[in-house]
């Protein structure tokens, strides 16, 4: 008969709620227990790494913080912001990761609460437990650690990831309330933002600290090489405020300087690498190279929109639809046929994914700009209209009658395999999108995509492109945020925090 040995849970000393009305000192409380909750667990993990007992039936736990607020009335509110208090009265909580990370956007958010509801916050431990993997900056202390010599399943000591709260039910729609239980205050829990912090480091090979509020989609390679010049560009001439660039391995290069500073390029780039052209309060711009496919798409923008950037713009190639397209017209894309399908469990196929009037007023605002045409002139190399993306690169083999009736029916002008997943990914998680593409192919017109194609003309306007992005988002960039945040990305029941 096997002995009995009760479970002894260590855990740091409990915290209790705190009641705080200013924003800034709730989120310094707030750093103050993740960082001895996480410092916790690490140094009990460094003991077992070093050969240290435990008792036999023991198991370490540590909590994330949380932010709560109560509110008893639907009085208080600026109806005009999509964000920044909560819908009806009650309860609401959201469990905190890495807040020193989020410091910026954890003192705005709560001040909003403070100024909307007149009520204070409280800020103390959850019951939700940290996962040891996200105690560590990229979990790779975990890894380089032999756990066969801990003698016990890592598991039966620490907490790990658990994927069944891990998930997105609360931007999804999903979310059920439970009787007693706190609303959401907040679009993702902590587990779920640890989770895409880890990786975006894993995919893209730079920090999360690195990524900027602003961010552009490209499917191309040129358009990186492109972007890295222009950053280089703008570090020596001083112009646009910005104050560093970031590459893959965190390769670090500051304003005014030739060489890094800090940093090691990886031997091989990431499947996604990212690169930022750095502004204070992280204004600044990032491209993300993600590659072919709307798988690539759904997965990058899954991660960043943890972040929660204040935009994100589809720049690639596409097919022209159209006789009278020319390989280097612009599509400004108004609509999307979503024939992508790795959304379809997220966000139903009937669901409209609208244009956003801020976004694409600052994509035709650019392409005026750049190439210096406007009005009835800038028809000539640029139409708006749908974007159909699909998950076939060689839909051009199928029966072509089925296409064109299907293309005709949704009055696409234009094809590719990302934007309509990058918008409608923004639409579900409500991070403003917009997609500007470049027609490099004409296959149901005799155009295919094969060397020697590209023209002149093409060769142009595909170097103008990136600029006109980037130009479109340093327009974003100057506009209110509460404006740009517009209440179409909104439903009638949200969280507070944007």
């Amino acid at each position: 008969m096997s002995a009995y040995f009760p479970l002894v849970v260590l855990t740091p000393e409990p915290v209790d709620f705190q009641s705080f009305e200013v924003a800034a000192a709730a989120v310094d409380r707030l750093i103050e227990i993740y960082e001895r909750n996480t410092a916790f667990l690490r140094s009990h993990f460094a003991e077992l790494a070093r050969g240290e007992p435990l008792p036999r039936s023991a198991r370490v736990r540590a909590w994330y913080p949380a932010i709560r607020i109560q509110v008893d009335t639907y009085d208080l509110v600026d109806t005009r912001l999509s964000y920044g208090h909560v819908s009806e009265p009650g309860v609401y909580e959201a469990t905190i990761t890495q807040p020193r990370l989020f410091q910026a956007y954890l003192v705005e958010q709560i001040g909003l609460l403070l100024l909307h509801h007149k009520v204070k916050v409280a800020v103390g431990e959850s019951e939700t437990p940290i996962p040891l993997h996200f105690a560590f900056p990229g979990g790779a202390h975990v890894e380089g650690v032999d756990l066969a010599a801990l003698g016990r399943p890592l598991r039966d000591i620490f907490d790990v990831p658990d994927l069944t709260i891990t998930d997105d039910a609360i931007v999804n729609g999903s979310w059920r309330p439970v009787a007693g239980k706190p609303h959401p205050l907040a679009p993702f829990t902590a587990p779920r933002v640890d989770y895409s912090l880890h990786r975006l480091q894993h995919y893209t090979a730079t920090s999360p600290a690195h990524f900027q509020n602003f961010v552009l989609f490209t499917n191309y390679q040129f358009y990186v090489d492109e972007f890295c010049a222009y950053a280089r560009a703008r570090l020596a001439d001083g112009v646009g405020g910005y104050e560093s660039f970031i590459e893959p391995g965190n390769v670090v290069t500051l304003r005014g300087e030739a060489e890094p500073v800090s940093g090691t390029a990886p031997e091989r780039l990431p499947q996604m690498p990212a690169y930022h052209l750095c502004r204070a309060g992280h204004g600044g711009i990032t491209l993300i190279n993600i590659g072919v496919g709307p798988s690539n798409a759904k997965t990058i923008t899954d991660h960043v929109a943890v972040l929660r950037p204040q935009a994100w713009l589809m720049v690639g190639h596409c097919a022209g639809l159209r006789s009278t397209q020319r390989l280097g017209d612009y599509v400004l894309a108004h609509g999307y046929v979503r024939d992508d399908h790795v959304l379809d469990a997220d966000l139903p196929l009937w669901v409209p994914v609208p244009p956003l009037a801020e976004v694409q007023v600052a994509l035709e605002t650019a392409v005026e700009k750049i190439a210096g045409l406007s009005g009835w002139e800038l028809k000539r190399i640029m139409r708006t209209g749908t974007v159909a993306s699909i998950d076939n690169r060689n839909w051009e083999l199928r029966d072509h009658q089925e296409l064109v009736e299907r293309f005709a029916q949704s009055r696409a002008i234009a094809l590719d395999m990302e934007s309509a997943t990058i918008a409608a990914n923004g639409f579900r998680l409500r991070v403003p999108y917009g997609t500007l593409l470049c027609v490099s192919d004409k296959p149901l017109h005799g155009e295919l995509k094969l060397p020697g194609m590209a023209n002149d003309f093409y060769r142009r306007q595909v170097g103008q492109h990136l600029q006109i992005g980037i130009h479109a988002l340093e327009l974003l960039a100057s506009m209110p945020k509460e404006r740009l945040h517009s209440r179409k990305l909104r439903s009638f029941i949200e969280t507070a925090f944007q």
